[in-house]
């Protein structure tokens, strides 16, 4: 079983990782969601068209959309 080291790192088990289709210099994402923390491997494009029907407002600039955001 990995244990976390005192850097807070964790070795992925390779059955894991072949599972997944994780290799030595893959980028990962880790998140938690219900007390879980759950690894994803990132894969380049896969949010690509996920924001497509959001219309902009071209009448605020980008600072104001930031400073709304922020508050």
């Amino acid at each position: 079983m990995p244990r976390v080291s005192a850097k807070r790192q964790i070795t992925l088990p390779v059955s894991q990782c072949e599972a997944l289709g994780i290799k030595p210099g893959d980028e990962v994402e880790s998140f938690v969601a219900h007390g879980q923390l759950t690894i994803v491997k990132k894969k380049q494009g896969a949010a690509r068209g996920l924001l497509k029907h959001v219309l902009g407002n071209p009448t605020i600039t980008d600072e104001e959309s930031l400073e709304s955001a922020l508050q």
